[in-house]
């Protein structure tokens, strides 16, 4: 597959199936984080790779109902988590968490290319998310990626939105709204 068809493939979809995750899958995604740029090559991002399915259950738990109700199938959590510290800070621009945001493309980038679904979402509970994952205070949980395999049918617990945003991806804005060449006009 090649790039334009990972692009084009990669979604947050929600209908997801359980699938076996090896140690080997988990090391080409971490391998994929690795290769990142950062600020001064500092690599400030850590994932902690939840697979053992009471740790699951509980990090679902820690999510509002709509996240709940098709997380609970995800055959693996990831968080995403990184400390202001631990990279540049210039002036007011704190680094990390553009960092490790590429870092975690490259991840859903290199789990698409693997067959898999990773949907990076911000409806958990932080601090309870945190806490089951041990993850000290003075880091910066900054998201969950949920990770499945896409499921042979949509499923019709989800939302009528939801419904049609796993069939068809939603729309994206036009270049033009965005996309400006040697100074920004509104």
């Amino acid at each position: 597959m090649n790039l334009d068809e990972v692009l084009d493939k990669r979604r947050a979809l929600r209908s997801l199936d359980k699938v076996e995750i090896s140690d080997e899958d988990i090391y080409k995604l971490a391998q994929a984080a690795s290769l990142a740029p950062s600020c001064f090559n500092n690599q400030p991002w850590n994932y902690i790779f939840v697979r053992d399915q009471q740790l699951i259950d509980q990090i679902v738990e820690s999510m509002p109902q709509g996240n709940q109700i098709w997380a609970q199938n995800a055959s693996m959590i990831i968080g995403v988590f990184a400390r202001k510290d631990d990279d540049c800070t210039l002036g007011d621009r704190e680094y990390y968490l553009f960092d490790t945001g590429l870092a975690t493309q490259n991840i859903l980038l290199k789990a698409t290319e693997m067959g898999l679904v990773a949907h990076p979402i911000a409806g958990y509970d932080k601090k309870k998310s945190m806490e089951i994952m041990k993850i000290s205070h003075d880091y910066n949980l900054i998201t969950l990626l949920v990770v499945g395999k896409k499921a042979k049918q949509i499923y019709q617990n989800l939302s009528d939105k939801q419904q049609v945003t796993e069939e068809k991806r939603p729309s994206r804005k036009d270049l033009e709204e965005f996309v400006y060449f040697d100074k920004y006009e509104e």
